[in-house]
């Protein structure tokens, strides 16, 4: 199946609303700009609705099944306060082939760091104290009973693209060193508790309103797993420098705060996590840097199938391309790894904790 392009899937999107949501009142639809690799947005002007339609699946899965995870991640953390309401869901057709999510649009501007920092970490605090529901009632979302061996085995997978993603043996070793640390701490007893964290807390997902709420916006990789990973997610170098709108450089202290932040509105349990903090930045940073390896090697696959992951530039604009290039290349560069590594050492000192090796 061919993947359809920008124009086509917006008719697609028109005549399933038609459709499947001929209620929903709206004058026209508006494509906003393409800022991301997962999705199109479109404003249902009239609506206050906006349409998520998927470019893939970055869990991998079948169109329908990959819509009902996102419905559900919408679903779960809805009662946060924080995230846009689900509004709808619209199957897959043959005009639109990976479906659509209707949720509400929030107004709002990009995060501005440091100073958002507080209500960026208070909004993902938010979603980590809802109740951790039974097992069972858990899925479909991922919920791994070892979350920190689940991501070391997301990480080997990625770290596989390595050997093919043209990096200096300077920047080889960097990764590889913060490696074994990563599986140093799989021998460390106990894990911080698990809840509900979105997996994708970079701070390019959050918009904050006129009150100075932060709405984390972006939720399609939610889980259960350690809110470490959200909180690393959110301030790391990676993650603050990858976003145009919201790009800033942050500083030990700054990170540190960030984290303290979390742990008073986390309540009694906050200062239980702190002792995993850095050993989870670390497991989060090599996810997204082997991340970075993957997609240099699997964009350039043209003939990438029109289902489950597919990071082809084909789905994308060329500006929006070039910039994930231009980040991807500086991330993987030898010089910006030791940087990241020699901050770990600095926010262990800022934290009072060790830097696990």
């Amino acid at each position: 199946m061919t993947q359809p392009s920008p124009i086509a899937r917006h008719a697609g999107l028109a005549a399933a609303l038609r459709t499947q949501a001929a209620e929903i009142p709206h004058r026209s639809l508006v494509a906003l700009a393409d800022t991301g690799l997962a999705h199109d947005h479109l404003r249902l002007t009239g609506s206050g609705l906006l349409a998520r339609l998927p470019k893939q699946s970055q869990m991998g899965l079948e169109p329908l099944p990959h819509l009902h995870y996102e419905a559900c991640c919408f679903s779960r953390a809805a009662p946060s306060g924080h995230t846009p309401p689900l509004e709808r869901l619209l199957e897959p057709t043959p005009e639109l082939p990976r479906g659509a999510l209707l949720v509400g649009e929030i107004a709002g501007r990009p995060a501005r760091l440091p100073e958002d920092l507080p209500a960026l970490v208070e909004a993902l605090a938010a979603i980590h104290r809802l109740p951790l529901p039974a097992p069972r009632r858990q899925l479909p979302l991922l919920a791994p009973a070892d979350p920190l061996a689940a991501m070391l085995d997301e990480v080997a997978r990625q770290a596989a693209y390595l050997p093919r993603a043209g990096l200096t043996t300077a920047a080889r070793r960097g990764i590889e060193a913060e490696l074994a640390r990563f599986r140093h701490d799989l021998s460390r007893a106990g894990r911080p508790p698990r809840t509900l964290i979105t997996f994708d807390a970079h701070p390019g997902n959050f918009l904050l309103d006129e009150g100075g709420k932060a709405w984390m916006v972006d939720l399609e990789k939610s889980r259960y797993s350690h809110p470490g990973f959200d909180l690393a997610h959110a301030t790391l170098y990676t993650s603050t420098t990858w976003d145009p709108s919201s790009r800033a450089e942050l500083t030990p202290a700054q990170v540190a705060a960030a984290y303290e932040t979390w742990e008073a509105a986390m309540g009694a349990s906050g200062r239980t996590h702190r002792h995993w903090h850095l050993g989870l930045r670390r497991a989060m940073w090599l996810w997204s840097i082997t991340w970075c390896a993957k997609w240099r090697v699997t964009s350039a696959d043209e003939a990438a199938p029109c289902r489950g992951e597919d990071w082809s530039r084909r789905n994308n604009s060329a500006a929006l391309n070039a910039h994930v290039a231009e980040r991807v290349t500086h991330y993987l560069d030898a010089a910006i790894i030791e940087r990241v590594r020699d901050e770990f050492a600095d926010l262990a000192q800022a934290l009072g904790t060790p830097n696990h090796s």
